[in-house]
């Protein structure tokens, strides 16, 4: 059960970026239906919210990644930030924390969820 991961804020961004190219597939779909005006502005009116809520979502990430904590990471040595109570490395996937409590443990993305069975 060894699982991918990555630090929060680069998944965000993907999120971001896929959902620009989200949006152009959708309004280059709009081409198919060039006979109804209705359709073609229903495919280019989604695929613009679609963009719209990635700029939204990248302003939220932005503002978000000004918060968040720059550490060391101590395997590559380079700066990286970390958001919640363990993350990972931007650079090389060094699984992260600032809680000495959770020092040793196997990383999991639960330790940052709000439960009294964490702690």
């Amino acid at each position: 059960m060894n699982k991918k991961y990555s630090s929060k804020i680069n998944r965000i961004r993907s999120f971001a970026l896929a959902l620009i190219f989200i949006g152009f597939i959708v309004m280059y779909g709009a081409v198919f239906f060039r006979n109804s005006v209705i359709l073609v502005l229903l495919f280019m009116g989604l695929g613009l919210l679609c963009i719209i809520a990635s700029t939204v979502v990248y302003l939220w990430i932005g503002m978000l990644s000004t918060r968040a904590v720059k550490v060391v990471c101590p395997n590559c040595g380079k700066h990286t930030k970390m958001l919640g109570r363990v993350d990972i490395c931007m650079y090389c996937n060094e699984p992260l924390t600032l809680d000495p409590s959770l020092e040793g443990k196997e990383f999991s993305e639960d330790y940052n969820k709000k439960s009294k069975n964490n702690q």
